[in-house]
């Protein structure tokens, strides 16, 4: 007796489009953290942390959505010298997550590489397609982010 084959679920046009779009994100992002001898984990919090400037291990935790691992994750970004810890200056028992000089020097690293990658992949379209597909990214992470109550 044959077996039938399985159902596949699968998006089409745009949600497909935007699906791929950020597979294509994710595997990129995968391939830096490696190149770094980070995890995708890691990779994630350094980012964060270095767009946000300065965290509490409790924002990292909530942004990373995870209630165990961001101590090890931040740990082990510390052993390798990209970020350090700093003493809250009113709350002792309180610290803040920075990057080191050396933390500044990969992200600066790590967006030059990703902003040539994405620049490169964007070459076929004209200075008008890529604003409006700006434009268009904008709007609808907006509305998506919206949408999840952020």
């Amino acid at each position: 007796m044959e077996r039938e084959p399985p159902r596949t679920h699968a998006l089409d046009r745009f949600p497909a489009a935007a699906v791929r779009f950020v597979r294509a994100l994710e595997q990129n992002r995968e391939s830096i953290a490696v190149r770094h001898g980070l995890s995708p984990s890691e990779l994630r919090a350094l980012f964060w942390i270095g767009e946000q400037g300065s965290v509490r291990p409790k924002e990292l935790a909530a942004h990373m959505e995870m209630t165990t691992g961001v101590t090890a994750i931040s740990h082990r970004i510390v052993e390798l010298g990209l970020l350090e810890r700093i003493a809250h200056p009113e709350d002792r028992r309180s610290l803040f997550l920075e990057l080191t000089p050396a933390g500044h020097a990969m992200m600066t690293e790590m967006h030059t590489d990703f902003t040539s990658m994405v620049a490169g992949s964007a070459l076929m379209l004209s200075v008008e397609e890529l604003a409006a597909f700006e434009s268009a990214l904008t709007v609808v992470a907006t509305e998506v982010f919206s949408r999840l109550g952020r």
